[in-house]
């Protein structure tokens, strides 16, 4: 009877494995634009997940359930072995422990699952993905990028419970994401215990108990490439490097070599846009406006303390050296900000932006007690310009600040507007000026003097905004500029 039960498990093993091996061999022929992520995951059988997992390196499957969902709908287990890929494309596992896992893990499956309905594959083609219609559509009405983040975002605000989460999810889920949230130390503690306990070498990386989240296959055993190397256990910062590498260059595949897919494309595209987009620091970008200046505090940099302690040994409270009572720093003093105040641009958004410059530069490290900033409103002409010189000027522009215009959009005005200025002697050292838009409008043809920044919301646009070469584009996310309490 035990003979017998061990060939059922192993039967169901030989036939899941190679399941999974036509999964991955027709994906690879329908979309080889993903090749190098195809080939990344090695597949791995364990039985303390009911479905599937992975965590950037494995695969983790239970044979039963990839035979089931077989059985059921042969087109599942590519749906969600291509699924589990967009988890890894998008980045999804490397996950801030401080998320609402509930919104989270809803918002990845939803993001992954659009993205593969948008591909418009027949081999994909489910009964969940009809299912799912709805919902979609829902949010595609809301957000104008269907990415996980904001996705999560949306559903964090509408604050629904656990229960809810968890019956929207069931409709998206094709896997396990438990391991997403394990530490990495305990990982790799509970790894190397186990490893001590059998007696086995903890350098190999090499176990074979079967644990989930542990390196435990043997050496070329599911390894689509073959290789029969030893692989080094891989931290989370190395697994996100190499996972930005090959989600750049599915994007780039996608974007020269699959010109065939056309408008199909869109939302994995769109998705791997936001993904391998820059990111930008909002405060340290400030910093290029900055001037250098002197200010009233001890410069300990300069201050020689030897000459100061032997003049008090010598003359008792009469040091030889006084420390300097000003330094030299680099603060930002004087600039422009330019708010596009066209009618598609958002009178609540711009005030955030507004409050979050403000909070960056009255921090005592970025702002001079005395400045020279102009905040300029325009849509087709500039509708007002107001002046800030102190913190206070600031406090009661964000108290009293009122928007105008919402007419069109032209650029020029404002940059014709500051040449004035500069030529009248208002400025002493501009250094820039931010212009806060949507990025629909007229540009100047020439270079100003000064340094150039237009920002955007990455919510504001589905494809990048075309610039002047002359200009900086700062895209940033929401949350960059909304300051949380």
């Amino acid at each position: 009877m035990l003979k017998s039960v061990d060939e059922g498990k192993k039967q169901a093993s030989d036939l899941a494995r190679e399941v999974l091996r036509l999964t991955r061999n027709t994906l690879l022929v329908s979309l080889r634009f993903l090749d190098a992520s195809l080939h990344q995951l090695r597949p791995q059988e364990v039985e303390e997940v009911g479905t599937m997992a992975v965590d950037g390196l494995h695969l983790f499957y239970n044979p039963w359930h990839i035979l089931r969902i077989y059985k059921e709908e042969k087109e599942a287990p590519i749906r969600d072995y291509l699924h589990i890929l967009h988890h890894c494309l998008f980045h999804h596992m490397f996950v801030n422990m401080a998320v609402h896992q509930g919104c989270w893990d809803l918002a990845c499956d939803i993001a992954a699952e659009n993205a593969i309905t948008g591909l418009e594959l027949g081999i994909t083609a489910s009964a969940r993905q009809f299912q799912q219609a709805e919902i979609v559509a829902s949010l595609q009405k809301k957000l104008k990028l269907m990415t996980a983040e904001k996705i999560y975002r949306h559903y964090l605000d509408q604050n629904l419970s656990d229960e809810q989460l968890v019956s929207i999810r069931a409709i998206f889920q094709a896997d396990d994401h438990e391991i997403w949230y394990k530490p990495p130390e305990r990982e790799k503690q509970r790894g190397k215990t186990d490893r001590m306990e059998k007696g086995e070498n903890s350098e190999d990386g090499q176990a074979s108990d079967g644990k989930l989240g542990e390196d435990n296959e043997a050496p070329g055993e599911g390894n689509p490439n073959g290789d029969s190397a030893k692989q080094q256990p891989l931290t989370k910062e190395e697994l996100a490097a190499l996972w930005k590498q090959i989600s750049e260059r599915a994007q780039v595949d996608l974007e020269t070599a699959s010109r065939q897919w056309g408008d199909q494309k869109g939302g994995l595209l769109q998705s791997l846009n936001q993904v391998n987009r820059e990111k930008y620091d909002y405060a340290s970008f400030l910093q290029r406006f900055a001037i250098l200046g002197e200010v009233m505090q001890i410069n300990m940099d300069e201050f020689d303390l030897v000459f100061y302690t032997y003049g008090l040994r010598l003359y008792g409270n009469l040091p030889l050296i006084e420390p300097l009572e000003y330094r030299d720093v680099k603060r930002v003093k004087e600039f422009v900000i330019a708010i596009d105040t066209s009618g598609s641009v958002q009178g609540k958004t711009v005030q955030a932006f507004i409050q979050k410059t403000y909070n960056l530069l009255k921090q005592s490290e970025s702002f001079f007690s005395s400045v020279n900033i102009h905040i300029i409103q325009c849509d087709t002409d500039v509708q007002e310009d107001h002046k800030i010189t102190c913190a206070e000027d600031f406090d009661q522009y964000l108290r009293t600040m009122e928007l105008r215009g919402f007419g069109g959009t032209d650029f020029r005005p404002v940059f014709t507007y500051v040449d004035e200025l500069a030529r009248k002697k208002e400025f002493e050292n501009l250094k820039g000026l931010i212009y806060f838009t949507d990025g629909y409008g007229i540009f100047p043809e020439k270079k100003p003097a000064y340094d150039t920044a237009f920002v955007f919301l990455d919510e504001d646009y589905l494809e990048t905004p075309v610039v002047p070469p002359w200009a900086i584009k700062l895209v940033l996310s929401s949350d960059d500029v909304v300051d949380k309490e």
